[in-house]
């Protein structure tokens, strides 16, 4: 979901990458919460951060405790930034519970890249 909002946010002023400890695939329940604020995800893939070594990043941005503290040292003089968010795929409750707490998470990362984007881009 930060990828999606800081590509639509950054617009040209950034190349975007989105990478994590382990790849699990683009969750279906993100694509289409994301769809319904008029962010298509569905082509974005889930990486390795392993797959990003050779780039001399600006800024990385961790949005789980667990990423922060399991992120390998990258090389470069990239600033980093860290923003602790519930992960909605752990969520549990009916569909409807489920698909809202993915839509409360969604919020709070719109509101948190709007802002990186308008702070430091």
């Amino acid at each position: 979901m930060a990828e999606g909002y800081l590509r639509h946010f950054a617009d040209d002023k950034a190349d975007i990458y989105s990478a994590g400890i382990e790849a699990h695939g683009v969750n279906l329940r993100a694509i289409l919460i994301m769809k319904e604020d008029g962010i298509d995800i569905s082509r974005q893939t889930s990486n390795s951060i392993e797959t990003y070594a050779n780039i001399d990043f600006d800024f990385v941005i961790t949005v789980c405790d667990n990423a922060k503290e399991r992120c390998p040292i990258l090389p470069g003089r990239a600033i980093k930034f860290h923003q602790d968010f519930p992960d909605p795929a752990k969520a549990v409750g009916t569909e409807e519970e489920i698909v809202n707490q993915f839509r409360q998470v969604r919020d709070m990362i719109k509101d948190y890249c709007k802002k990186f984007v308008a702070d430091n881009l």
